[in-house]
């Protein structure tokens, strides 16, 4: 059975003589007690947002208005952040917050406590973040609650100590006796609850003959001795307590999905007078446009009937624009142009047979997208040679004829994982949580809110840094800034066609961002140890990042900014090392630092070549 933290010296001691027979609210009023001092403990009691717990004290009233922390880790000068056991004009609550009140929980009891009486309180939180997780409770007995925030997002970890008696500046809670303080690092079940408040009660009970006893004493008793004292009742407990605080755990990693349910009735809707909600005229009901199919007769008046509908085989749009938004990624225009808009505003298709026929290939083929890519990328136009002659250019300056194969610079997200693969960086496993890679100090923070649990970007390491840039985590308000610079969109509403732009911002990002020299590093300790010829590892580097060897005139230049690039890191050795220590991984110590360092920076000039970042 969870026990509580260690409070030793942090329960008055004239608490701890009162209470002795203490029960029920019913029982005689106890006398009053002399009132201590305030005391605190650094360790006891820090509790986090998704971590159940329970509090519990017994407390006496001796004023009807009394309002303050029965007990409390919650830093009052900072946002009010932490936890409390609060008593409010006499009624039992408690807060969770991070920042008061935007974030944060609290719940008051119902019912209030009898003032001048010894009263056992206690609240249990079961981790969820919610306020139907918060319980209250008078003499084990689980009581009414009504919510008054219910908003909590943030931690609740605080450096102030937990105290008895107030928060840990302000609220003391006067005129008021506070004993047998227990925190437990779960949510105790309400059977619990009522045995811990009823366990002074029961220890009465047990010290009279069993003769004189009714059998609802005894029952009493036995309970109590089930609770905490039988050892085969503690150990089955403690396993549930463990499978409790799993399952518990399961659940805070978890995520809520939120999933629509249609109405028994149908939708209705209406045309408005002159466009104003208040003047209704004729209802109105989901139907399709006239130029289109007709809604199948046998199909459910739905979301689930209109997904039949878009994919009938006879629908002239769904095919087409999925095909056409296929071929405007791999050849960086679509057939139809604007491939947002087919209606009447929009562009001609340029090859209307052609769009048709892929059209009915993709719907025939199941609808089956990688099968549809493979048919487009080894088709004999699309592995045409880029070369612009003087024809083509006059007579397909656009390239709207398909005279030669797609030319463009490539997406954001190829870019990086581009030059991740050629290197050897990349990580290939598939599927997995998002990861958070090399980005700018300061860029969420710039726009953050500052109860956002996205305030702090905290970047990974290891294998996170390197995978493909599909699982980057993706702050909408503040995209990845070597992403945005490439044109990638914010994300915030849907882009069926992303800008192309050419700015120096872009040449600054692939030669001096740490993704990219880290990857050229890395190409470059690949390359020295696949062979000892100048002419072997040119040969080699030149097929990694452009998949075909240097033609003679290429060597020629090549070779002459290598021999620069090897004069100059021989002269700086302080500027070798701080090159090859860019980035997290750790550079081959078995390699020359100066010769790596030319070959970093030979690497680098390949990667930023103009056929290495476009198709």
């Amino acid at each position: 059975q969870a026990k509580p933290e260690s409070l030793v010296g942090l329960v008055p001691t004239e608490g701890l003589k009162l209470q002795a027979g203490l029960a029920a609210r019913d029982a005689a009023p106890a006398p009053k007690p002399t009132f201590g001092p305030l005391l605190e403990s650094a360790e006891a009691g820090d509790f986090e947002k998704d971590q159940p717990f329970t509090a519990a004290a017994w407390v006496r009233l001796d004023s009807p208005k009394l309002t303050g922390a029965v007990l409390a880790r919650l830093d009052d000068g900072h946002g009010y952040r932490g936890w409390d056991l609060w008593i409010e004009q006499g009624r039992v609550g408690a807060h969770l917050v991070s920042s008061w009140q935007d974030d944060a929980l609290k719940v008051l009891s119902n019912a209030q406590l009898t003032v001048g009486f010894w009263t056992h309180v206690a609240i249990t939180y079961d981790g969820s973040g919610k306020a139907s997780g918060l319980k209250v409770f008078f003499n084990g007995e689980p009581q009414a609650t009504k919510t008054v925030v219910d908003n909590l997002k943030g931690s609740l970890r605080t450096a102030v100590p937990f105290k008895v008696g107030q928060r840990h500046k302000l609220s003391r809670l006067e005129q008021t006796a506070i004993s047998d303080v227990r925190l437990y690092g779960r949510a105790l079940r309400p059977e619990e609850v009522r045995n811990l408040a009823g366990a002074v009660r029961a220890a009465d009970l047990a010290a009279k003959p069993k003769a004189e006893r009714p059998e609802t004493e005894t029952e009493k008793v036995f309970q109590w001795w089930l609770a905490t004292l039988d050892e085969p009742m503690k150990e089955i407990r403690a396993k549930l307590a463990a499978v409790e605080s799993e399952q518990s755990a399961i659940k805070a990693r978890g995520t809520i999905a939120h999933v629509f349910q249609e109405k028994d009735t149908p939708a209705t809707a209406f045309v408005l007078f002159r466009g104003e909600y208040d003047k209704r005229r004729d209802p109105v009901s989901a139907e399709t446009p006239d130029f289109l199919p007709p809604f199948p007769s046998h199909a459910p008046r739905n979301r689930l009937g209109l997904a039949q509908w878009l994919l009938q085989p006879d629908h002239p749009l769904t095919a087409r624009v999925a095909v056409n938004r296929f071929w405007q990624e791999v050849f960086g225009a679509g057939l139809v142009k604007t491939a947002g808009d087919f209606g009447t505003t929009g562009e001609l298709p340029t090859h209307p047979e052609l769009l048709d026929w892929l059209a009915v290939e993709f719907r025939e083929s199941g609808w089956d997208v990688k099968r549809f890519f493979t048919l487009l990328v080894t088709s004999a136009t699309y592995r045409q040679a880029a070369i612009v002659t003087p024809e083509k250019k006059e007579k397909d300056p656009q390239n709207a004829l398909l005279s030669r194969g797609p030319r463009f610079r490539m997406d954001a997200e190829m870019i990086r994982d581009y030059a991740l693969a050629a290197s050897g960086l990349l990580v290939r496993k598939l599927g997995g949580p998002s990861v958070k890679p090399y980005q700018p100090d300061g860029v969420w923070e710039a726009v953050a809110m500052p109860e956002s649990n996205t305030r702090i970007y905290q970047r990974d390491s290891g294998d996170k840094l390197y995978r493909r840039s599909v699982y980057t985590f993706w702050k909408r308000a503040a995209p990845p800034a070597s992403m945005d610079i490439f044109n990638a969109p914010s994300r915030e509403t849907c882009t069926v066609r992303r800008e192309r732009t050419n700015t120096p911002l872009q040449a600054l990002v692939t030669l001096n961002d740490v993704q990219f020299v880290e990857a050229a590093r890395f190409l470059a300790e690949q390359t020295l140890k696949a062979g000892d010829a100048l002419d072997s590892r040119l040969d080699f580097m030149a097929r990694r990042v452009l998949a075909r060897p240097l033609r003679p005139e290429e060597i020629s230049i090549v070779r002459t900014s290598l021999d620069q690039l090897s004069a100059y890191y021989r002269e700086h050795a302080d500027d070798a090392a701080k090159l090859v220590a860019y980035g997290e991984s750790k550079p081959d110590s078995a390699l020359n630092v100066s010769d790596l360092a030319a070959w970093t920076m030979l690497a680098n000039e390949l990667l930023n070549l103009d056929e290495v970042l476009n198709k």
